[in-house]
């Protein structure tokens, strides 16, 4: 896009946009595809789920960015969190609970091994978490997944501060490379595809 395009950081009434964008970009992601594997279920699943964690983890840290199409409608979507809020309280992850049951159902058990082998896997230092970035699939191309990207990155080198990520599509590590994201191992899942931890040490 030649334009500038217009971000904001999502506040509570974002919640559901947010997590209909995200559903939708990762409808066909290969880990979201071992976690749901039926479509149908999946679309609803990942609707529920992008909306309980955006709500309870990401929202209330302030630091979850949208990128808007010229109508204003949602287009892309980056869940950060930072240093100062790497761990998220027992108390929140209980009041959770319910609401991931609902996204996942029978799948639960495999959504809690995929937040467990992450959890475990993440860097010991202080570091911004990019939880997950998606682009609504009409939107791809267009840059807003660089644009979220550069704004809040510019902003964390002015901290001098790591950043991390898990790269859930092997396709998307040379993209992520881009911007300064090194591999730094690979995370099998059992009976599933690899994640791939991804660290831009600070500037």
């Amino acid at each position: 896009m030649s334009k500038t395009i217009p971000m904001r950081v999502a506040g509570p009434g974002d919640v559901e946009a947010a997590a209909q964008t995200l559903a939708a970009a990762f409808q066909h992601d290969p880990v979201m595809s071992w976690m749901l594997p039926d479509p149908t279920r999946r679309a609803v699943g990942l609707r529920r789920f992008f909306a309980t964690m955006a709500r309870h983890v990401f929202v209330p840290v302030g630091a979850s960015d949208l990128a808007l199409r010229p109508d204003r409608t949602v287009a892309g979507v980056a869940l950060w969190t930072p240093p100062e809020h790497a761990r998220t309280p027992a108390r929140t992850e209980l009041r959770m609970l319910p609401s991931i049951l609902r996204a996942l159902g029978r799948r639960a058990l495999v959504g809690k091994k995929l937040g467990d082998l992450l959890k475990e896997n993440h860097p010991g230092e202080p570091h911004w978490y990019l939880g997950t970035i998606g682009t609504a699939p009409d939107a791809r191309g267009d840059g807003f997944g660089s644009a979220l990207l550069r704004s809040r990155l510019d902003r964390i080198d002015a901290e001098g501060a790591d950043a991390y990520l898990e790269s859930s599509n092997p396709d998307n590590i040379g993209y992520y490379e881009r911007f300064g994201f090194t591999v730094t191992g690979e995370l099998r899942l059992p009976g599933g595809p690899s994640i791939w931890p991804m660290l831009r040490a600070r500037r």
